[in-house]
C-alpha cells in the first residue's frame, strides 16, 4: 500500500507546485528527499544504559533501527573523548519517510500542549527544514509508563528545492502546520 502522505504530493502538490513556480520539467518540482531524526544522549558519557533507552524510543517512533553516533573530538569539559557514543540517528526514505511525516504532521504535533504551529525559520537557505521537538511523547508509539528521562529530537527535512520559498510551498502544501508571522 503506497503511503497516504506520497499520493497526496502526486496528485495535489504537484500541479499546485507546477503553477506558483511555473516550471517547466516535471523533475524542477520539489519533492521530500530524505528525513534525519537524530536523538543526542549527553548522559551517555556517565551512564552507557540511556543510550540504549533512546535507541529504543527511536527506533519505536521511526519502525528502523538507529545508527550510533560517535563524538568527534574530545571536549575536557563535558568528560568527553573522541569515539565515545553520544547519540543515534535514522535516515528515512521512500515510503517509510512519507509515513513518518505523515504521523508527525498528523498525529504527533498536534499534541503538543500550546500548540500554535511550528516556525517557518527552521529553513537553512537551501530548501532544507530543521524541528526541534522537546520530548518524544508527542508520539503515540512511546509508551509514558515506560519512559525514565525525557529526551528531544532534532527533525531535519531534505528537499529537492532550490530555495527556502520553495520548500515552505512544497511543506505547506503537505499539510505542515506553519505559524503564520504576520
Amino acid at each position: 500500500m503506497p503511503a497516504r502522505m506520497k499520493e497526496l504530493y502526486r496528485d495535489k502538490v504537484v500541479p499546485v507546485l507546477r503553477d506558483r513556480f511555473k516550471y517547466k520539467n516535471p523533475m524542477e518540482i520539489p519533492r521530500l528527499e530524505k528525513i534525519v531524526v537524530n536523538m543526542g544522549v549527553g548522559e551517555a558519557t556517565q551512564n552507557p544504559k540511556a543510550l540504549d533507552a533512546a535507541v529504543s524510543d527511536l527506533a519505536s517512533i521511526t519502525g528502523q533501527r538507529p545508527v550510533i553516533t560517535k563524538a568527534k573530538r574530545s571536549v575536557a569539559a563535558f568528560k568527553l573523548r573522541k569515539g565515545m557514543s553520544i547519540g543515534c540517528k535514522v535516515t528515512l526514505r521512500g515510503d517509510r519517510m512519507y509515513e513518518f511525516f505523515d504521523r508527525l504532521v498528523n498525529v504527533a504535533l498536534p499534541r503538543v500542549r500550546d500548540f500554535r504551529g511550528i516556525s517557518p525559520r527552521g529553513f537553512d537557505g537551501r530548501g532544507n527544514y530543521t524541528l526541534g521537538i522537546r520530548e518524544q511523547l508527542i508520539f503515540p508509539e512511546i509508551d509514558y509508563d515506560k519512559v525514565e528521562k525525557i529526551r528531544g529530537m532534532d527533525v531535519i527535512i531534505v528537499t529537492t528545492a532550490r530555495t527556502d520559498e520553495e520548500a515552505l510551498g512544497l511543506l505547506k502544501a503537505l499539510g505542515m502546520p506553519f505559524r503564520d508571522t504576520a
